[in-house]
C-alpha cells in the first residue's frame, strides 16, 4: 500500500505541468554536479566549469538530471558520463593510484559498452575524443586543479554550445536503460502496479532520513540468507519491477529532500505527507503545524497555514468531495543499511482536518506575547526534552504523539509524566509544558467519559478539583511572597514547588503561615485583596491531601500556570486584578484568611 500510494504520487509529478514541480523521468536522477567539463565537438578542452554558489560558508554544487547511478560498495562499479574525479578523470586524490587507474577503466569501459546508435552520437564522440587525448599535467595547470584534487568532486560532460548535458542528449535518453551484468533478473508480476516487468534485484538507495546512512538505506532488501526463501535472492523474493522500484524511490526521495515541504522530523521519525490532488492546503501547510519553521522564514507563515486550515474546516471545504480525497503521512527511522517504517496513515481528508483542529483545540491556552498561538510539535517535544534539546526527547515519543494527533486518541502517557517530571525538576511550568498538560488531560476526560470538567484556555475559577486548586493556591502565595519580598532571588517555588505538586500535606501548613507574615508587610488595602483572593481559592479545598496522582500534578501544574497567567492580564483600570470573581449569582465567596486545614500525617503548627 505505502509503495502504490508513492508510485501514485510520482506518476502525478511526473505530469505536473509546472516543470520546475516536475519529477524526473523513469532512468534519470537529479545528483549535485561539481564541475562542467565543457568540451568542443574534437573533444579539446573548453573550461572547467564550478557549479554552484556559497551557502554561509559551504559551497553547495547545482543539481542535475544525470541517468540512474549504481550503488556504491567497497568494490568498483562506475556511472554512465558522470561520476567523481576519480573516476572520471583518474586523479589520484587518497594516495591509491592502482585503485583510481581500475575506478577510470570501468568509467571508460562503461562508455564504450554503449551501443552503436547512441556511441555515433556528437557528444558521445566528442567525450570519447577527449579521453583519446587527456593529458592531466595539461590539466594540472588550470586553476581549478587544486580544488579538484583536494574536493574529489563530481564530474560531468557538456558540449560546447550545447545548454543540455551529454548524458541529456536525445540519443542516450531513447537507448534502452542498462541492465546490471550480476543480476540474475526474472520477470513476474510487479506487487505494485499489477503489470509485468523485470523484476528488481537492488532497489536504488532512499537518501535524507535523518541519522541512516549518508550513501542512502533501503525499504525493500534481502542482504542476509536468513530473508531469503524458497531459494530466491535479492529483489526475487518481492518481485517488484524495474519501473516501480524507480519510482516509489525517485517519489520518496523528493519528499524526502532538504529543501522540502513536504517532510518535518518529529523526535527520530523523518516525516513526510503528501494529498492525492496538487496544491491541497494540507499539503501545504502540515510542516507548519508539526515542524519548527526556520529562524530565517517568516513566523507568520506557521499561523497563516493554520489559520488557512481553521477556515476551510469552517467553510466546509470537506464535507463534500474534497472531503473524500485521501492523505498519506509516513514516519521513516533509520534502522542500520535499511529504514524502517515507524508509522503510516492513509486517511480522508474529511476525517483528518477535524482531528488537526481538535489537536490545536486541546492545546490552546493563555500565553504570553512572544508564545505562538499554535505552537508546532517539535516545540512541544523540545520543552519536554532535558536542557531542552531535541537528541534528548525519548525515540518513539514523537511518533506515539503524532499518532495520537491523526488517530485522533488520547496522548500517550509518557507524555504526561514527563511534562510533570520536567516542571518539577525545574521547578517551573512554561507555555508548552501547560499546554501540553492541558490537552492530554482534556483528550483523558473524554476518553474516559467522567464528569470532571475541561480544563479551559484561561483560568477557571469554577473548577473545585483539589490538584486544580492547590496548584492555584501555590501561586497565589507565591505572589503573596513576591510582593512582601520585592526583588527576592528565590520564592517558595524554588524550594517548595516539588513537594506542594506531590504531597501538599507535608508543606502547605509552613506556606501558609509563612503567607500571614508576607500579608502583614503589605498595604492594608492589597493584604485584604490578597487575603480574600486565598479565600476563594481555599474555599473549595476541604482539606490537603497526602498525596496526588500523576495526573493530579498535571492538574496542579495547570492551576499554577493559570492562577500565575491571571496575575499578570491586564483589566479595567477600576477592577483590581486579584480580586475574587462573582459567581454566576452575582455573589462573591465569603471572606477566609486561613483554609479549613486538615493536613494527612502532618498538623500544621501554631505560632507562638
Amino acid at each position: 500500500m505505502i509503495l502504490q500510494a508513492l508510485d501514485n504520487y510520482y506518476r502525478r509529478r511526473a505530469a505536473h505541468p509546472e516543470p520546475a514541480r516536475r519529477l524526473p523521468a523513469v532512468g534519470l536522477v537529479e545528483q549535485p554536479i561539481g564541475y562542467l567539463i565543457e568540451i568542443d565537438p574534437a573533444g579539446r578542452l573548453v573550461q572547467l566549469q564550478k557549479t554552484g554558489e556559497m551557502r554561509g560558508k559551504k559551497h553547495e554544487p547545482s543539481r542535475f538530471l544525470v541517468p540512474r547511478g549504481v550503488k556504491k560498495t567497497s568494490g568498483v562499479a562506475a556511472n554512465l558520463l558522470w561520476d567523481s574525479a576519480e573516476y572520471v578523470l583518474g586523479v589520484d586524490t587518497r594516495g591509491k593510484p592502482e585503485r583510481v587507474a581500475e575506478q577510470h577503466a570501468a568509467f571508460r569501459a562503461k562508455l564504450a559498452a554503449l551501443p552503436e546508435a547512441v556511441a555515433s552520437d556528437t557528444g558521445i564522440r566528442a567525450v570519447q575524443a577527449f579521453f583519446d587525448r587527456l593529458d592531466l599535467a595539461a590539466l594540472a595547470q588550470l586553476p581549478q586543479w587544486a580544488d579538484i584534487a583536494d574536493t574529489n568532486p563530481t564530474m560531468t560532460f557538456r558540449l560546447l554550445g550545447d545548454d543540455a548535458l551529454v548524458c541529456q542528449r536525445p540519443a542516450l535518453q531513447a537507448a534502452p536503460e542498462p541492465t546490471d551484468d550480476d543480476a540474475t533478473l526474472e520477470a513476474a508480476i510487479c506487487l505494485v502496479r499489477g503489470q509485468p516487468d523485470t523484476v528488481a534485484r537492488l532497489h536504488p538507495a532512499i537518501k535524507g532520513v535523518w541519522g541512516a546512512q549518508t550513501s542512502g538505506a533501503n525499504i525493500v532488501s534481502f542482504n542476509l540468507d536468513a530473508f531469503n526463501s524458497y531459494g530466491k535472492t535479492q529483489g526475487n523474493n518481492a518481485p517488484i519491477g524495474e519501473t516501480a522500484a524507480q519510482t516509489y524511490t525517485t517519489a520518496l526521495n523528493a519528499l524526502l529532500a532538504r529543501d522540502s515541504t513536504n517532510r518535518v522530523q518529529v523526535g527520530d521519525a523523518s516525516t513526510v505527507f503528501w494529498a492525492d490532488v496538487d496544491d491541497e492546503p494540507m499539503e501545504a501547510g502540515l510542516a507548519f503545524l508539526l515542524g519548527e519553521p526556520a529562524k530565517d522564514d517568516d513566523p507568520d507563515r506557521g499561523i497563516a497555514a493554520v489559520q488557512a486550515i481553521f477556515k476551510a474546516i469552517e467553510s466546509g471545504r470537506y464535507q463534500h468531495e474534497a472531503g473524500s480525497r485521501r492523505f498519506h503521512v509516513l514516519a521513516l527511522a533509520p534502522n542500520a543499511a535499511r529504514i524502517a517504517i515507524r508509522d503510516y496513515h492513509d486517511l480522508p481528508l474529511a476525517e483528518l482536518a477535524p482531528r488537526i483542529k481538535r489537536h490545536f483545540d486541546d492545546l490552546a491556552i493563555q500565553g504570553g506575547p512572544n508564545d505562538p498561538p499554535h505552537p508546532s510539535l517539535f516545540r512541544l517535544l523540545a520543552a519536554l526534552a532535558a536542557q531542552g534539546k531535541a537528541d534528548n526527547i525519548p525515540p518513539r515519543l514523537g511518533g506515539e504523539v503524532l499518532r495520537s494527533v491523526l488517530d485522533g486518541r488520547p496522548y500517550p502517557a509518557q507524555l504526561i509524566n514527563l511534562a510533570v517530571l520536567r516542571c518539577r525538576a525545574e521547578r517551573k511550568v512554561t507555555y508548552a509544558r501547560a499546554a501540553m498538560i492541558k490537552a492530554w488531560l482534556n483528550r483523558d476526560v473524554r476518553a474516559k467519559h467522567t464528569e470532571e470538567k475541561e480544563f479551559q484556555v484561561m483560568l477557571d475559577t469554577s473548577n473545585n478539583h483539589p490538584g486544580y486548586r492547590l496548584g492555584r493556591l501555590f501561586a497565589a502565595l507565591e505572589k503573596i511572597q513576591e510582593e512582601a519580598q520585592p526583588g527576592i532571588n528565590a520564592t517558595i517555588r524554588e524550594r517548595f514547588y516539588g513537594a506542594a505538586s506531590s504531597t501538599p500535606a507535608t508543606v502547605f501548613a509552613t506556606l501558609l503561615r509563612l503567607s500571614n507574615h508576607h500579608l502583614a508587610k503589605l498595604k492594608p488595602g492589597r493584604k485584604v485583596n490578597l487575603e480574600r483572593l486565598l479565600g476563594e481559592i481555599s474555599g473549595g479545598l476541604a482539606d490537603f491531601p497526602a498525596h496526588l496522582s500523576l495526573p493530579d500534578q498535571g492538574r496542579f501544574a495547570l492551576g499554577y500556570y493559570h492562577q500565575r497567567q491571571d496575575f499578570f492580564t491586564k483589566r479595567s483600570a477600576d477592577t483590581d486584578n486579584t480580586a475574587p470573581r462573582s459567581n454566576e449569582h452575582g455573589h462573591r465567596p465569603p471572606l477566609r484568611l486561613r483554609p479549613p486545614v486538615r493536613c494527612e500525617g502532618r498538623q500544621p503548627q501554631r505560632r507562638p
